[in-house]
C-alpha cells in the first residue's frame, strides 16, 4: 500500500506520494487560477479537479514502475470554498472561493437575526464574516434566484473532489467547522440558520468523522491513472489540522503556526472552551478532540500583495538577502490589516497602515516592515493564547514564512517563544499520510508514527532586543489610536 496525499490549497494544489514506509517518492504542485472582480473571487471547479487529476497522474508516473500499484488517496485542504450542483450533480455556477467578500450585506442580515453568543456556542465561531459559506448561500438566494431554485447540492471544495473521485457525496466534521451551519458539540447541521436561509438538509452531504475511508476510487479513474482497482479514498482532514499532525503537534501544550496566504495559530484541547472566551473553537482531527484556532487573514498575503504590486521582478530569496545586509529594525511600522479581519480583534473596518515613512526608505525597508508587522500580529495572538491558559512549550512553524530565517527570528524575538522549523516542508501532506498509516497498522499509534517521521531541523531562540520591544509597544499604541477612526 502506498499513500497519495492531495492538498487542495488556495494558492497551490499539491500532491505528495509516499511509499509504505512513508518515504516521499514524488511531490508536485500547480497554482490555482481565479476570476477576480472586486469582492468577487470565483474559480472553475472542473478545472480545479482536472488539475488535481493531472498532478496525481504525473506523480504516479514518477513514483511507480508497476502500473498496478494499490494506493490510498487522502485529502486535505481548504474549507470554505462553495460549489453548487444541480439534480444531475453537475456544476451550475462557478465555485465561490473563501477569499470572496461579496456577502457583507448578508453578514449584517444574519447578525441582526442570530445572537453572537448563541452563534459562538453552537458553531464555535466568534463572528459572522463573509468567508462563511452560509453567507454565500444567502447571497445566491438574494441575488441569483434562478440558480438558487436549481441547486440540488451545496458542497465544500473537498466534498466535490471526493465526489469526483468516488461518486460519493460526503463531508467531514473538520471542514464543516467553517460553514457557520455546523453544531460542533452535537456534530450535526444547525437547523435554525439553514431554515432562515431556505436551505434544506437534504441539499447537504452526509457528515462523517475525519479520516474516514469512503470506498474505492472510481473504476474509470483507476484505469486512467493506471493504478489498482482496489485503490481507495480517505476524506482526511482540514489542511491546518493536517499540518499540526505533520509537525508533531498531537497533544495539548504545543502550538502550530503557519504563515501562508493567512497566518494561523492552532493548538489542541480536550474540550471546547467556555462561550465567555472570545476565540474560535473547532472539532479536531481526532475523535472527540477540539482545536483552538486563530486565523489572521492578513498573514503572508501582505507580503504577496507588496511583492506582486511593487517589486514583481524580485524573488523572496533576494528580499531576505537584501534585508539581511541592513541595520535592523528600521523605523517603519506596518499594521497588517489589508483584509480587515484579524484575530484576536476581528475588526472588519481595520485598514493596513505604514507609519514612520521617510525619504530614505526604499522597497526593501517596506518589505521588512511587512514581515515585522506580521510578527507583531503573531506575538499579539500568542499573548492572547497565554491569557486564556494556553502556555506553549514550543511553537512549530510551517508555510512559506518558515522558509525565511529572518522572519522566524523576528517571530521568536517579538513573541519571546522558541520557534521550531520541521524538516518536512509539506507538513499537511505528511500529516494525513501519518494518520492513515496508523489506522492501516503501519504503526502502533500516532505518537510512534510522529517520532519516526517528524524531525526538527532548526530552532530560533528569542533574543532580547529592546528596539523590537519598543516597536511592539508602538505597534499596539498605533493600532489602539487608529481603531476609532477606521471606517
Amino acid at each position: 500500500m502506498s499513500y497519495i496525499s492531495v492538498d487542495l490549497g488556495t494558492t497551490n494544489i499539491k500532491v505528495a506520494v509516499y511509499d509504505k514506509k512513508l518515504s516521499p517518492l514524488s511531490i508536485k504542485s500547480k497554482s490555482v487560477e481565479y476570476i477576480n472582480e472586486g469582492d468577487i473571487v470565483e474559480f472553475d471547479p472542473d478545472q480545479y479537479f482536472d488539475t488535481v487529476l493531472s498532478l496525481i497522474h504525473s506523480s504516479i508516473k514518477e513514483s511507480f514502475k508497476n502500473h498496478n500499484e494499490v494506493v490510498k488517496i487522502i485529502l486535505t485542504g481548504q474549507a470554505e470554498s462553495l460549489i453548487t450542483l444541480n439534480e444531475q450533480n453537475k456544476i451550475i455556477r462557478n465555485g465561490i472561493s473563501w477569499l470572496d467578500m461579496r456577502s457583507r450585506k448578508e453578514c449584517t442580515e444574519l447578525q441582526e437575526v442570530f445572537n453572537k453568543k448563541v452563534c459562538h456556542k453552537i458553531t464555535g465561531q466568534t463572528s459572522i464574516i463573509p468567508t462563511w459559506p452560509i453567507t454565500k448561500m444567502l447571497w445566491i438566494r438574494n441575488n441569483e434566484p434562478e440558480i438558487f431554485s436549481n441547486v440540488s447540492k451545496y458542497l465544500m471544495l473537498k466534498d466535490y473532489i471526493q465526489y469526483r473521485l468516488t461518486g460519493k457525496i460526503v463531508g467531514e466534521y473538520s471542514i464543516y467547522n467553517f460553514t457557520h451551519y455546523f453544531d460542533i458539540i452535537k456534530k450535526k447541521y444547525w437547523k435554525d440558520i439553514l431554515n432562515y436561509c431556505s436551505i434544506k438538509q437534504e441539499q447537504l452531504p452526509q457528515l462523517v468523522e475525519p479520516f474516514t475511508d469512503i470506498g474505492p476510487l472510481n473504476n474509470e479513474l483507476s484505469k486512467k491513472l493506471k493504478i489498482n482497482q482496489n485503490s481507495t479514498v480517505n476524506v482526511g482532514t482540514l489542511d491546518h489540522f493536517a499540518n499540526m499532525i505533520g509537525t508533531g503537534n498531537i497533544k495539548e501544550g504545543l502550538i502550530s503556526e503557519t504563515t501562508g496566504t493567512v497566518l494561523t495559530i492552532t493548538t489542541l484541547v480536550n474540550s471546547p472552551l467556555s462561550g465567555n472566551i472570545h476565540i474560535p473553537c473547532h472539532c479536531g482531527p481526532f475523535k472527540d478532540s477540539y482545536v483552538l484556532m486563530l486565523v489572521c487573514e492578513s498573514g503572508g498575503v501582505s507580503l504577496e500583495w507588496f511583492k506582486k504590486g511593487f517589486i514583481p521582478d524580485i524573488n523572496y530569496e533576494e528580499i531576505n538577502r537584501e534585508i539581511g545586509k541592513r541595520d535592523l529594525p528600521n523605523e517603519l511600522i506596518f499594521l497588517p490589516y489589508i483584509t480587515g479581519v484579524n484575530a484576536p480583534d476581528y475588526n472588519e473596518k481595520a485598514k493596513g497602515v505604514f507609519y514612520g515613512i521617510k525619504t530614505k526608505h526604499d522597497k526593501f525597508d517596506f518589505a521588512y516592515a511587512i514581515m515585522e508587522g506580521v510578527a507583531h500580529l503573531f506575538a499579539i495572538n500568542i499573548k492572547f493564547m497565554r491569557s486564556i491558559g494556553v502556555n506553549p512549550e514550543m511553537v512549530i512553524a510551517t508555510g512559506g514564512g518558515a522558509r525565511s530565517d529572518l522572519w522566524s527570528q523576528l517571530k521568536a524575538d517579538i513573541s519571546k517563544n522558541v520557534i521550531s522549523i520541521p524538516e518536512n516542508e509539506e507538513a499537511a501532506c505528511l500529516g494525513v499520510a501519518l494518520m492513515v498509516s496508523v489506522s492501516d497498522g503501519l504503526y502502533n499509534n500516532l505518537d510512534q508514527a510522529v517520532k519516526t517521521n517528524v524531525k526538527i531541523k532548526k530552532r530560533f531562540l528569542p533574543h532580547k532586543n529592546m528596539n523590537l520591544e519598543n516597536k511592539h509597544k508602538l505597534f499596539n499604541k498605533i493600532l489602539d489610536n487608529l481603531t476609532p477612526v477606521f471606517s
